[in-house]
């Protein structure tokens, strides 16, 4: 991929190995340097896709709930470990 300075970027392909660092845009002939972006990131799995994009918008966003989820019987108990050493510890 290729920038020109008073243009948008421009495709172009090259052997592995032999992409020149310029060549010339094809809107108006002055030199447009190559840059480098991710590979085809844009071709990935739809749904990795989605969650990265989830995950982006979480930092800045975050999803806001009034009750915690539901969970399998009273307390979500199903959630804790059961060792047998805890049942010995002191209760609140």
């Amino acid at each position: 991929m290729y920038r020109c300075p008073d243009h948008a970027t421009t495709e172009t392909r090259c052997a592995m190995g032999a992409a020149p660092a310029a060549v010339p845009c094809p809107a108006c002939g002055s030199a447009a340097a190559r840059v480098f972006t991710a590979p085809r990131l844009s071709a990935g799995s739809p749904v990795r896709r989605e969650l990265i994009e989830r995950t982006e918008r979480s930092r800045d966003r975050p999803d806001v709930v009034s009750t915690p989820p539901r969970g399998s019987g009273p307390g979500r108990r199903a959630d804790m470990v059961r060792d047998p050493a805890w049942s010995r510890l002191p209760r609140p």
